[in-house]
């Protein structure tokens, strides 16, 4: 099974269109076909149910893709193992991050990487920590900064970063405004303002209430903090955010309030493949994002 028939049966995965993938690889589309069809042949199997606009995968494509992620994260990592070993860093770091962590200033962290290793091609994505901890774990990243309020998924393992308190954001104009604290009982009944269930602060927010035995209502969900923002601008809902957000030049003129009582914490890690040691250019990384070692 050649490398290069798997980096094309991915393509097409994620594309699910040959034309699309075809070019993405950067190569004939009748050159990629050729190549589905000769792993298919191999494979015994057919990877794909072709439709007239676009492909998807079978059982077998399913079952392949997560071992083609990992087989070709492997290979990738041999490249830049033998590299090092010369005193070059190259090769590529694909790294995911959920929003406003707070604890962790990404931009100048990805800046002084690319200034210290500029062979290495640094691919950087923006989602909620569910997604980015799976595709940690299935090997489409190296590493996700990441916010989970539970223990380390099977598959994964976590790096502390920090932990940030939760705390209440509501319009000034709101009966909640003339409090500095407030208890997940003075929140009954509230309209919330909160993230998609697959973000960190959603799943704090949703095991608070669960643990408190408490109903919440969320009338508004986004997936992004600005917007959540502009709805509490609005008077729309309330809403429970790690500190860090209240910081936000967008946040001014909002009220926060801490939360009263214990409550699972704003806790950010990084999530790293489990039982597979870090690349070089990941072990660079975490050297310039944990200086003092992992906490």
């Amino acid at each position: 099974m050649e490398l290069r028939h798997l980096e094309y049966f991915v393509a097409v995965a994620e594309e699910q269109h040959f034309t699309r993938a075809a070019k993405r690889m950067r190569v004939a589309q009748s050159g990629l076909s050729a190549s589905i069809r000769a792993l298919e042949r191999e494979l015994d199997a057919e990877l794909f149910v072709r439709h007239t606009r676009r492909v998807e995968l079978t059982d077998a494509g399913q079952a392949l893709l997560a071992e083609a992620h990992r087989t070709l994260a492997s290979a990738a990592a041999a490249r830049n193992a033998v590299a090092a070993v010369r005193g070059l860093l190259r090769g590529s770091l694909a790294v995911g991050s959920e929003q406003c962590l707070g604890v962790i200033d990404l931009p100048p962290l990805v800046a002084a990487f690319r200034r210290a290793h500029p062979g290495v091609e640094v691919r950087l994505r923006y989602a909620g920590s569910g997604h980015l901890v799976e595709q940690v774990r299935t090997g489409q990243l190296h590493a996700g900064f990441v916010a989970l309020p539970g223990p380390a998924p099977d598959g994964v393992r976590l790096l502390s970063l920090g932990v940030e308190s939760m705390m209440l954001l509501c319009h000034p104009a709101h009966e909640l405004a003339a409090q500095d604290e407030v208890s997940v009982g003075d929140l009954t009944g509230e309209n919330f303002v909160d993230f998609s269930p697959d973000w960190g602060a959603r799943g704090v927010n949703d095991l608070t209430f669960a643990r408190a035995g408490a109903d919440r209502r969320v009338a508004v969900e986004v997936n992004d903090v600005h917007t959540l923002l502009d709805f509490v601008h609005q008077d729309l809902g309330v809403a429970l955010v790690p500190a860090p957000v209240t910081r936000k030049p967008h946040a001014k003129g909002l009220h926060a309030a801490a939360i009263r009582g214990p409550g699972p914490a704003w806790q950010v890690s990084v999530a790293l493949p489990a039982g597979a040691p870090a690349g070089p250019a990941t072990d660079a990384l975490l050297r310039l994002a944990l200086p003092d070692g992992p906490r």
